[in-house]
């Protein structure tokens, strides 16, 4: 299997030059996308990234966007009088409880703020994207979770009840090649929409790397505010460089919070045949490279 790679390197503002070669191999054999997917926490320079994806675009690459908005979600709720409210699942994966009114919330932030935040970035490079949700055109779907597992402070396993989750089972493939085809950059962020047509919340990356697997897309980037999965959190210095596909499970123990599901999400689309994945950082990501074999994800 092909290895989930984050190592060091240098190179800043190369990223684009050194696509174009792959890319090209990769059209000839139908396929030569990217999928990139930005986290949303604090500390991402989106203007940054959009100057990189502008750059890629250029060049001729297909890149699909997918992003969260997390950071700015939890500040909202605040001030709207209904705080987040985050569990921990049974295997340790840390996940947002989302109700009704959260869904709302989610909606407004992620569908609204976030989505045309970028949305308009690009539109002023000159790229002509089209931000949609994972709910319009059912892009993401899959099983809508009513009920979840939680691990209290205690230790005990509780059941909570009347939760809008879900896990992408399907993405609609024609809706994004259909954009494709006519030169726009699809910026899709949560929610996806059930089987039965309910918005449910998705886990971003492991979204982004559903699309990765639909799209039989060459990359997936996988970008937030660190390089990458940290053997000693929040130590840069122990940046694990490399992680073969076959030892996730190990490295799931090491990863924290968020991180957990950013290399589930890697295995995921490995397993699905996408070529290779970058956990990497969003706030610059010029310091980012690919070339014909080893995908780099890059630290300062």
């Amino acid at each position: 299997m092909a290895p989930v790679e984050a190592a060091a390197a240098a190179g800043a503002g190369r990223a684009a030059r050194v696509l174009a070669p792959d890319w090209d191999a990769g059209r000839e054999q139908g396929d030569g996308m990217i999928v990139v997917k930005i986290g949303g926490s604090e500390g991402i320079d989106y203007d940054a990234v959009c100057d990189d994806l502008a750059a890629l675009r250029a060049e001729g690459v297909r890149i699909v966007l997918v992003h969260g908005g997390s950071a700015e979600t939890n500040r909202i709720a605040e001030l709207l009088g209904h705080p987040p409210q985050f569990i921990t699942s049974p295997s340790g994966f840390s996940s947002r409880f989302t109700d009704r009114q959260t869904l709302e919330i989610f909606e407004m932030v992620y569908c609204g703020k976030v989505n045309k935040g970028l949305v308009e970035r690009l539109q002023r490079r000159s790229v002509n994207a089209v931000g949609l949700s994972g709910l319009d055109g059912r892009i993401f779907e899959g099983k809508h979770k009513a009920t979840v597992r939680s691990v209290g402070e205690d230790g005990k396993t509780r059941v909570l009840r009347g939760d809008h989750t879900g896990t992408v089972e399907r993405v609609n493939v024609a809706l994004l090649e259909l954009l494709l085809e006519h030169g726009y950059l699809p910026v899709l962020t949560p929610p996806g929409s059930s089987f039965e047509g309910v918005a449910v919340n998705v886990d971003g990356d492991r979204a982004a790397a559903a699309v990765a697997v639909a799209m039989k897309a060459d990359t997936l980037l996988l970008l937030s505010n660190v390089p990458g999965l940290l053997r000693a959190f929040p130590d840069e210095s122990s940046l694990i460089d490399r992680i073969a596909a076959d030892e996730v499970d190990a490295y799931l123990e090491v990863a924290q919070g968020r991180m957990k599901k950013k290399v589930l999400g890697a295995a995921e689309a490995v397993a699905g045949g996408v070529g290779r994945v970058v956990l990497g950082d969003a706030t610059d990501m010029w310091r980012l490279t690919l070339d014909a074999d080893v995908a780099v994800g890059v630290v300062a």
